[in-house]
């Protein structure tokens, strides 16, 4: 689904696009009314900025450095009028959340973010200035409302009111292509409510929909921001587990050719410690309506694999991570398992 970025004006609008993008990006053909100016970097975009009003200036980052942050104060103090956002991949969401709450003298270093693909779509009223997607009227921000409730349901969960199948498979494909590129790993874990059809059977749905809420608040409170937690049918979760560019515990392009092929050759401590956080405190968790009974009772199994070393795709990483699971069924449950290694060995307290 497309994010839309509406252009309202009386005269044909100006927008700058700046970075490396291409029509599976960012579609403008039916924008009439709007006249795009392009710049593939930051520095000609600021000097086209300098010498010419835009209405809006949309970037798409190719890094979320302190370079950018430093871009962005350009381009608002060079042109303060123009709005400012970003164009970004489904991965560099919680960057762009952090990027967007940063003031700048009273105001905010950019108006918005867009996660791509995104269509922008021309609107001629002469009694209305120029905007983008942040309208005054109430019919057009409950018109924005409904388009949000919509895109919520593309890709969340209606449940659990996490990630749903399709983000997931879409967000691990992303990252994948970014680790790829940055010499980074990515892990993905699967796991399920151990015993869960018993929960149904003998307290009903409600119980058993209360359950996979609870383990969806908790896996949640137990990752790193930047990682995302799916279901993806059933009481099967997923979680992808992703590094970012400043953690040179799991970067590849800064070691030797020994330490690399070690660092690809293990998984990342830090994402089998979030695991087994997760499962313990599940193993906790207070169930008030199961009775004097629902305390300590709740477990799972999951299985883990981890781009490039189990696989280096989606479907890759999704047939390894079941293929652990299964292998923590098996072999009795509650644990976390690890795909790849000749033992199986079972992480679990």
């Amino acid at each position: 689904m497309q994010s839309r970025i509406t252009i309202n004006s009386k005269n044909e609008a100006q927008i700058l696009l700046v970075g490396q993008g291409d029509k599976t990006t960012v579609d403008t053909s039916n924008c009439a009314g709007v006249r795009f100016h392009s710049s593939q970097n930051i520095s000609d975009a600021i000097t086209a900025a300098a010498a010419n009003q835009f209405d809006a200036i949309a970037i798409i980052p190719d890094d979320f450095d302190k370079d950018l942050a430093s871009n962005l104060k350009s381009f608002r103090q060079i042109t303060p009028k123009s709005k400012i956002f970003l164009l970004v991949q489904i991965w560099q969401e919680p960057l762009a959340v952090k990027l967007a709450a940063q003031p700048l003298n009273g105001t905010k270093l950019l108006d918005d973010y867009y996660i791509c693909p995104v269509a922008f779509t021309g609107k001629n009223e002469p009694q209305q200035p120029v905007k983008t997607d942040i309208p005054d009227s109430k019919g057009a921000e409950e018109q924005l409302e409904r388009i949000k409730v919509l895109e919520k349901l593309v890709m969340e969960d209606e449940l659990t009111g996490v990630k749903n199948r399709r983000f997931v498979r879409e967000f691990l494909r992303q990252i994948i292509e970014h680790s790829e590129k940055q010499s980074l790993q990515a892990t993905l874990l699967i796991f399920d409510i151990d015993n869960f059809k018993q929960y149904n059977d003998l307290y009903g749905h409600y119980v058993g929909d209360n359950i996979l809420k609870q383990a969806a608040v908790l896996m949640q409170k137990c990752c790193r921001k930047q990682d995302v937690v799916g279901r993806i049918g059933g009481d099967e979760f997923a979680v992808v587990f992703w590094n970012l560019p400043a953690d040179k515990s799991v970067a590849f392009d800064t070691e030797t050719k020994t330490e690399r092929r070690h660092l690809e050759s293990e998984h990342p401590t830090q994402v089998i410690n979030i695991c087994e956080r997760f499962r313990r405190e599940l193993n906790k968790t207070d169930l008030p309506a199961l009775g004097a009974e629902g305390k300590g009772i709740l477990a799972i199994s999951g299985g883990l694999a981890t781009f490039p070393r189990d696989g280096v795709t989606v479907q890759d990483l999704f047939e390894r991570a079941d293929s652990a699971l299964l292998e923590a069924k098996r072999s009795g449950k509650n644990r976390v398992y690890l795909i790849g290694s000749e033992s199986h060995r079972p992480q679990q307290a």
